[in-house]
């Protein structure tokens, strides 16, 4: 017996391997979980954690996959391939087990688009589809064949229905002539030894011919066969002689074949109940709310919030434990039941359900060692058949214990140097630490001994812990405190217990000095304990709440940000629109210059013509000046009313505009001012007017900077031009889609295709394209100055 398998049962971890049974679907893996051992090596050890941890993935994001119908037809499988022949339900079992094979297979490639460590087992799967197929088509039930097993059953089948009903015909027939009727017991046909027949009274069985099968208890029925059916008969035990050896051709060739893949499903099946192991790892770990420990080979454990995995995780009061970085023996003293067995059978169950791959009921990130042997000394050892006491068998333990542990050893001891003399124990207690820790040992105590609280407190390397004890509920908390002492309450439990005070105080009394002061200390570092404790924990709410307001502010900086960028996103498609319509402006401006000098050779009446370009000029400038100053912002005062009547040379603004002018004209009757806005004189409305006191400096046009510098405010502005020239019709159309596609994302509005005049191939194809387009909203050839037909304008939608 090993030692992980001597301290097993003092642990409990065989209890733990029965709850993980549980979660298994089929009879090897339960009997594998059931006889796992823990990895002592580390790579070995996070290997078959991290394929819990992977399952554990798996399961959260797909849910698990099934495992029902998995059985261990390996032996099936060696008699096939040695040509034995299987009966169905080895075969169905053989079926059920590639039909589970080949869902785990499905399920797998169904989400492996997810990377994870188990698709070595999962492609070590091999799906079988024929032979599956072939297994499950033939044969129906257990004791069932289909009739599409083969051709010549199904042939055979048709052929003894055919002749059954002949045979069925011709005793009905037998049964309703009034020759025969008076001879029979009953109108009806039955079976005997599998040979149709009519029930006859005995007394007349002379009067039909044929074969007696049989006759009823009484006697007064006989069974016979009539010679006009025996040939039938005959020819119906034929074909289901020929039906039993077709069932056996087809049971033959069934197990060939799976004699022939025998290999390949045994490996299969392997890898199907180490994956039903891993899941049900998996599962069990979700029931206990567990997570993966950090496992390291330095003697190193840091349990956070643990617990034990066999009680109650409403009632359980979860533990912090250290053991191995600062201090490698910890000595917990405190009450009993109070919980110091319940905390040392934590560290050693945890660190055995790590070491064999499982998740640990304890919070991220603890720390777990690997160990070569963990070695306990838990509960009451007496026996009786060999004349032990429980002291003698504790020691007998120990000494086991001592004779075995070192460097990569985990010794937990319970009431360590108990069932003797006190003073006696309290010694051996402390050479026997002493010891086990030269040796190197991880040691976990527990003990009632104050003698062992001193020496914790004077020995490097050794550390004191305790179970918290309520004297004023007379209740013990559960809490493991790492660092301090635990402290007598004897007393205080009797005073709060009702006992006489005359003898608590003389038992205070016989208390030793020493034993005093020592406890006064105890108290005092308690005190200190609980007062830190209470600072701690209102350090720790400011510390969240003030995480909690980083956390909103880093938010709303981010919303902000998002927010910017958005607006930044919109000006830029605002102003690519503005720059676009500018444009049109002044192309449209150039067409009309054009239109006019055509005009001039045409006419002679120059002052005309004069006036009519003049007019075209300055509409074309307030088109172009209205498109690259659009009007942003209104005076929104509407209280707002004149201090005085305006004046010429008065600056103000146009309110409903918000565009500032100079008065040319005072108001007339009708209350209407004529104002010169720009290079634009207009007449509005005086009360529409907002008197500025000195002159309004209208806002500078932007200085146009270079291209380069454009496009380090903006972005790289998206190109409003896409020449086609020299391209055939198939690339010319593709790059028109890429074009199209940018400027909808680049939120460009209308943009040019330049494809030349030409033969009007290009031309033609760019607009039946276009056309159909869902994209395009309108699109027309060039005008003057904008290429005329060697172009066409689009706009999107």
């Amino acid at each position: 017996m090993t030692d992980f398998e001597k301290t097993s049962g003092s642990l409990e971890f065989d209890k733990v391997l029965e709850k993980l049974a549980e979660f298994t679907g089929c009879e090897d893996a339960r009997l594998d979980a059931l006889q796992l051992k823990p990895e002592s090596n580390l790579a070995l050890a996070k290997a078959l954690l991290q394929q819990t941890i992977d399952a554990h993935m798996l399961l959260a994001r797909f849910g698990g996959p099934s495992f029902g119908g998995l059985k261990n037809v390996n032996n099936a499988l060696s008699r096939a391939a040695a040509g034995s022949v299987l009966n169905t339900r080895e075969l169905l079992d053989i079926g059920e087990v590639l039909r589970v094979i080949r869902s785990l297979s499905q399920w797998r490639a169904n989400n492996e688009g997810v990377e994870c460590g188990l698709d070595s087992l999962f492609s070590a799967l091999v799906p079988n589809k024929y032979l599956e197929t072939a297994i499950f088509s033939a044969i129906v039930a257990e004791n069932e064949f289909s009739d599409n097993a083969s051709p010549a059953l199904a042939d055979i089948r048709r052929k003894i229905r055919i002749q059954e009903s002949n045979v069925r015909e011709k005793l009905d027939k037998l049964t309703r002539s009034a020759s025969y009727s008076k001879y029979l017991q009953e109108g009806i046909v039955t079976q005997r030894n599998g040979r149709y027949v009519v029930p006859v009274k005995s007394e007349h069985r002379a009067n039909v011919p044929g074969l007696v099968h049989d006759t009823s208890s009484s006697g007064a029925t006989v069974f016979i066969e009539p010679m006009a059916v025996v040939e039938a008969n005959n020819e119906i035990r034929v074909l289901e002689s020929k039906e039993k050896e077709e069932i056996e051709r087809i049971l033959y060739e069934l197990s060939a074949s799976a004699g022939e893949f025998s290999d390949s499903i045994k490996n299969s099946y392997k890898c199907a109940v180490e994956l039903n192991l891993i899941f049900a790892k998996a599962q069990f770990a979700y029931s206990m709310k567990a997570s993966p420990a950090v496992l390291n080979d330095n003697g190193i454990i840091n349990l956070r919030a643990a617990r034990h995995p066999l009680l109650d995780p409403r009632k359980a009061v979860p533990v912090d434990i250290s053991l191995g970085k600062d201090f490698d023996t910890l000595v917990i003293t405190g009450p009993n039941t109070g919980g110091k067995t319940v905390s040392i059978k934590t560290i050693g169950l945890l660190t055995m359900m790590a070491m064999s791959g499982l998740m640990i009921p304890a919070a991220d990130r603890s720390e777990i060692s690997v160990f070569d042997e963990i070695l306990a000394d838990i509960g009451d050892e007496q026996s009786i058949e060999q004349s032990l006491s429980t002291f003698s068998a504790h020691m007998t333990n120990i000494i086991d214990i001592l004779n075995i542990a070192n460097d990569r050893s985990l010794v937990l001891i319970d009431e360590l140097g108990a069932g003797t003399d006190p003073v006696e124990g309290a010694a051996l207690a402390m050479a026997i630490l002493e010891q086990l820790h030269a040796q190197g040992a991880k040691i976990a105590a527990t003990t009632h001994y104050a003698e062992l609280k001193a020496y914790a407190l004077e020995t490097p390397g050794v550390e004191n812990g305790c179970c918290e004890f309520d004297v004023a509920t007379l209740r013990p908390t559960y809490r493991l405190l790492i660092g301090v002492p635990g402290k007598s309450n004897a007393l205080s439990i009797s005073e709060k217990l009702g006992l006489a005070p005359g003898v608590i105080d003389r038992a205070r009394e016989l208390v030793s000095s020493d034993n005093k002061e020592f406890e006064n200390v105890v108290d005092k570092l308690e005190l200190t304990r609980k007062k830190m404790e209470d600072e701690y924990e209102t350090a720790k709410s400011l510390s969240e709440s003030a995480q909690k307001e980083k956390d909103d502010a880093e938010k709303q900086r981010k919303e902000i940000a998002e927010l910017r960028e958005r607006e930044m996103e919109k000006a830029k498609g605002q102003a690519l629109k503005i720059v676009e319509q500018a444009k049109r402006e002044a192309y449209a401006l150039m067409h009309e210059i054009e239109k006019l000098k055509k005009e001039q050779a045409q006419t002679k009446d120059a002052a005309e013509l004069a006036k009519k370009a003049k007019l075209t000029i300055r509409r074309g400038m307030e088109s172009i000046d209205s498109a690259i100053d659009p009007i942003t912002e209104v005076d929104d005062d509407e209280d707002y009313v004149l201090p005085r009547p305006v004046r010429v040379g008065d600056n103000v603004i146009i309110r409903d505009i918000g565009k500032s002018a100079k008065v040319i004209t005072p108001a007339d009757r009708k209350g209407n001012v004529e104002v010169l806005a720009g290079s634009l004189k207009t007449r509005v409305k005086e009360s529409n007017l907002k008197l500025i006191d000195a002159p309004v400096q209208e806002s500078k046009p932007v200085k146009k900077a270079p291209a380069a510098a454009r496009e380090s405010r903006l972005g790289t502005a998206p190109d409003t031009r896409l020449d086609v020239r020299g391209m055939t019709v198939d690339d010319c159309l593709l790059e028109l889609d890429r074009f199209i596609d940018r400027s909808m994302r680049a939120g460009l509005a209308e943009f040019t295709i330049v494809h030349g005049k030409g033969t009007g191939a290009l031309r033609g194809a760019v607009t039946r394209y276009l056309r159909s387009s869902p994209y395009v909203k309108t699109s027309r050839l060039g005008v003057y100055g904008e290429g005329e037909d060697g172009v066409t304008i689009v706009t999107l939608k």
